[in-house]
């Protein structure tokens, strides 16, 4: 399939709304472009969007198709932001070590709000977390996860959530800040109980919910 490619780069935009909406199309958000105040609606797969070096400032995010899988979030600052709509495997933060080679877009994100979205597995890497605010249950995040794992490691956990989750907090970046899940999806997937799931998150102060 041939791609149309659509270039955003080099400017400022400012109150604009922008529809990143069309399956046919590759949307490229590069250096030197900063939105301001602008509503962003996505509804294309995370293939299609590459973002390097953008500035988001108090910008509205409108995820129309749930986002799956898209770490290039840690090559954009993003700054008094808002999220709505289902992510899925997303990164945000500050991540140099992403981008592989030298020179490569790094991005940050601070003052950000995801309390109108839907995220699971999503990661806050290299970034401080105390400046954001998290969904609430039935989403659940882990503040700290590599620091906070042998806490959690030492109960046990419903369903397969101990083996899967908790056992292989070590395997994030070191720089993971917080981690969030989706537990329906997550105690339908692992076999746990969602009450037993939710009754044992409750007892861990670095878990919000």
């Amino acid at each position: 399939m041939l791609y149309d490619k659509v270039f955003y780069q080099g400017r400022e935009i400012e109150n604009e709304r922008l529809e990143l909406t069309d399956k046919g199309a590759l949307y490229f958000l590069g250096q030197g472009l900063i939105l301001r105040n602008c509503t962003v609606v996505l509804k294309v797969p995370g293939k299609n969007l590459f973002l390097g070096g953008t500035r988001f400032i108090d910008c509205t995010f409108e995820v129309k198709q749930e986002l799956k899988n898209h770490q290039t979030w840690v090559a954009a600052s993003l700054t008094g932001c808002r999220f709505k709509g289902r992510l899925t495997g997303c990164d945000f933060g500050h991540w140099p070590e992403y981008g592989g080679s030298p020179g490569a877009p790094v991005g940050s994100i601070e003052s950000c709000d995801f309390s109108e979205a839907r995220l699971d597995a999503c990661r806050i890497i290299g970034s401080d977390p105390a400046t954001l605010r998290f969904p609430r249950w039935p989403c659940f995040t882990i503040l700290e996860p590599i620091a906070r794992a042998p806490e959690l490691r030492g109960v046990k956990w419903p369903g397969l959530v101990g083996d899967v989750i908790v056992d292989e907090l070590h395997t994030h970046p070191e720089q993971t800040r917080a981690l969030t899940y989706y537990a329906p999806v997550l105690a339908q997937r692992l076999d746990a109980p969602l009450e037993e799931l939710r009754a044992l998150i409750e007892t861990f102060d670095c878990i919000r919910f």
